[in-house]
């Protein structure tokens, strides 16, 4: 799946308190590996996440993954959310 780094960061924001932590504990991932997933930078605490690839271009370039995982359940946090 490609998605630019941009709308990624906007999906990273829009996602309520905790939901970095739920993501990371239902994938049994440190959280700053799924914070690094978004774009962050922690390798001493999380790990680099694998299957991600950016691509510079505008819009903050072109994000390629591999695994939509975290993808998607950032997303069903935020239907979720939404049907609330």
């Amino acid at each position: 799946m490609n998605i630019t780094f941009n709308e990624l960061r906007q999906l990273k924001d829009r996602l309520p308190n905790g939901a970095m932590h739920q993501i990371a504990e239902k994938l049994q991932l440190d959280v700053d590996t799924v914070r690094n997933y978004f774009g962050g930078a922690n390798y001493k605490q999380g790990k680099a996440t694998v299957g991600i690839h950016y691509e510079e271009g505008p819009n903050g370039g072109v994000v390629h993954l591999d695994d939509t995982k975290v993808l998607d359940l950032a997303q069903e946090i935020l239907k979720k959310e939404k049907q609330n």
